[in-house]
C-alpha cells in the first residue's frame, strides 16, 4: 500500500512545525512529506529581525531554529525557493514553480496543510519601490535592510507606522545611530492600546529622543535624481530620510486560498473549526498568520500574526494529520513589545472593542512599581484594566512601564481565559518578594480599583 502524500505550502513555523509533528507520529513508509518554501530559509524567527538589525542578535543564523538540511535529514521532501502558484482542490494537487530553474509542475496530495503566512501592508503610494524603502517580514528583508542602512548616504531614518514592528524598527535604528522620526496613521503610537495609554508610549519614545509624529497620512515616497529615497511626504510635510521602513502592519496571505475558494473570513484570513481543518474541506488544514483565530473574550474571529500561535496551530495539525488529537480553542490577544527599556503589554479587549461588540464596561487605571517602592531599581509602571459592567467579567488590560512590567500580563491572560472577575482575581496567590514585587502586585491593585468601579456602576 503506497503512503499518504502530505503537502505544505509554506516552510516557517505553523508548517514545519505540522510537518516536525506529523512525521513524529508517522515514519515515511506510511506517510510521504512535501513542503514548498519559497525563500531560502526555513523555521526562523521573524520576530527576531527588528534585534537583529539592532545588534542585539549578532547573526542571522542565530534566527533560525532548524535549516532545510536538518528538516530533510528527518526525510521531509523540503523544496526552498519553490513558489505554489495554484491549489486545484478537486483535483487535490498544487502547480509549484521552481524559482531557480523557472520549471513548472503538479504534485498531488491526499492531505494539504495551507502555512502561507502574512505580508506587510505596503500602500500603492508613488515611490513606493524606490531603493532605500524596505518592509521587514523575512530574513531576506533584513539583510536587504542592513545592506541599505551601510550605504546610506546619511543617518536619517523614518520609519511608516507605530504598531509592534514599527516602534522595534525604531528602536533598532536609533541603536544604529540613525536620526529616527516615526510617522503614524492614528494620532498616538501603540494602536493596539486605547490613546491614553498609548500617550504614555509616545512620550517615552520622544524622551528616548525618537520624533513620533501622529496623525501623519503619508502619501508618497519623494526619490531624488539617482531614484533613492530621499524623503516623505504627509500632508504638507516632508520629512528628510536616508532609509524608510514600513512597519505599517501585515494582512494575511491568502491569494493561493481565495484563488481556490477556500473560505475567508472578515478579516481576509482563513477559516478553520478547532481541529485547525478549514471549514467544508476534508484533509486540508490551515495555521499561522493566514488564518483567523476565534477571540475568547469578543466571541469573533480576528486575525493575529504571532508565532507563538503558528507554533501551536503547527503541533495541532501535525498531530491531527499524524493520526492523534488536538485542538485550539482560540486566543485572548495576549502580546508585548519594547522599544529601549520601554515595556509595552495587552491581552483582552481595548475599549473601542468592548464597544464593537455591544459590551458595557468600567474601566480603572493605576500607578505602580515593579518592586516593592523602597527596594532599589524601582521603577514606574501604568496598568489599565477594563471590567464587564455589573458582573465584573475581566474584558482586558493594558500594561506600560519598565522594570518587568510587560510579562505581568500573563497573569492576566490566565484571568481571561479562565473568564475571571476581578474581584476573584483580588484573591489570586501571586508570588511576593521587595526584589520583584509590592505588597499589593500592580495587576491586583488594578483589578481591587476595577472591583470598586464595577460597584459604583451597580449602584448608579
Amino acid at each position: 500500500m503506497a503512503a499518504e502524500r502530505l503537502v505544505i505550502i509554506g516552510g516557517d513555523a505553523a508548517g514545519m512545525s505540522a510537518a516536525s509533528q506529523a512525521r513524529r507520529l508517522r515514519g515515511p513508509g506510511e506517510l510521504e512529506i512535501v513542503a514548498f518554501e519559497r525563500g531560502r530559509f526555513t523555521s526562523y524567527s521573524a520576530c527576531g529581525i527588528p534585534y537583529w538589525v539592532g545588534g542585539d542578535v549578532a547573526e542571522r543564523d542565530d534566527l533560525v531554529a532548524r535549516t532545510p538540511e536538518e528538516h530533510r535529514a528527518r526525510d521531509i521532501d523540503l523544496r526552498t525557493r519553490t513558489e505554489v502558484t495554484e491549489i486545484d482542490v478537486a483535483g487535490r494537487r498544487v502547480r509549484a514553480l521552481d524559482l531557480g530553474t523557472g520549471e513548472s509542475y503538479w504534485t498531488g496530495f491526499d492531505k494539504l496543510v495551507i502555512a502561507t503566512g502574512a505580508r506587510p501592508v505596503r500602500p500603492a503610494l508613488p515611490g513606493m519601490d524606490a531603493p532605500g524603502v524596505h518592509g521587514v517580514q523575512t530574513l531576506d528583508d533584513g539583510q536587504a535592510l542592513l545592506d541599505s542602512l551601510d550605504r546610506a548616504p546619511g543617518r536619517r531614518a523614518v520609519v511608516v507606522g507605530a504598531g509592534y514592528i514599527g516602534v522595534e524598527m525604531a528602536e533598532a535604528l536609533l541603536k544604529r545611530g540613525f536620526e529616527v522620526t516615526v510617522l503614524n496613521r492614528g494620532e498616538q503610537p501603540m494602536a493596539t492600546l486605547d490613546p491614553d495609554m498609548g500617550r504614555l508610549v509616545h512620550e517615552a519614545m520622544d524622551g528616548m529622543g525618537i520624533t513620533t509624529v501622529g496623525r501623519a497620512e503619508v502619501t508618497a515616497i519623494l526619490t531624488g535624481p539617482d531614484g533613492r529615497v530621499r524623503a516623505v511626504a504627509a500632508g504638507d510635510t516632508s520629512y528628510p530620510a536616508d532609509v524608510v521602513v514600513l512597519g505599517i502592519g501585515v494582512e494575511p496571505e491568502t491569494t493561493l486560498a481565495r484563488a481556490a475558494g477556500l473560505p475567508l473570513g472578515p478579516h481576509g484570513g482563513l477559516l478553520t473549526d478547532l481541529s485547525m481543518r478549514v471549514v467544508g474541506h476534508d484533509g486540508i488544514w490551515a495555521g499561522g498568520d493566514c488564518v483567523e483565530v476565534l477571540d475568547l473574550v469578543a466571541g469573533r474571529t480576528r486575525h493575529i500574526a504571532l508565532g507563538t500561535h503558528a507554533n501551536k496551530h503547527g503541533q495541532i495539525i501535525g498531530s491531527n494529520v499524524g493520526g492523534g488529537y488536538g485542538t485550539f480553542p482560540g486566543v485572548v490577544g495576549t502580546a508585548v513589545s519594547k522599544v529601549c527599556d520601554l515595556e509595552i503589554a495587552r491581552t483582552g479587549l481595548r475599549e473601542k472593542d468592548a464597544r464593537a461588540v455591544g459590551l458595557r464596561f468600567v474601566t480603572a487605571t493605576i500607578e505602580s512599581t515593579g518592586r516593592a517602592g523602597y527596594y532599589p531599581g524601582a521603577l514606574p509602571m501604568t496598568v489599565k484594566m477594563l471590567a464587564e459592567y455589573r458582573t465584573g467579567r475581566l474584558l482586558g488590560v493594558q500594561i506600560v512601564g519598565r522594570d518587568g512590567a510587560a510579562k505581568r500580563v500573563d497573569v492576566a491572560a490566565v484571568a481571561l481565559t479562565a473568564g475571571m472577575t476581578v474581584e476573584r482575581m483580588t484573591a489570586l496567590d501571586l508570588g511576593y518578594a521587595p526584589p520583584f514585587s509590592p505588597v499589593w502586585d500592580p495587576v491586583l491593585v488594578a483589578a481591587r480599583k476595577a472591583v470598586a468601579a464595577v460597584r459604583r456602576a451597580g449602584t448608579a
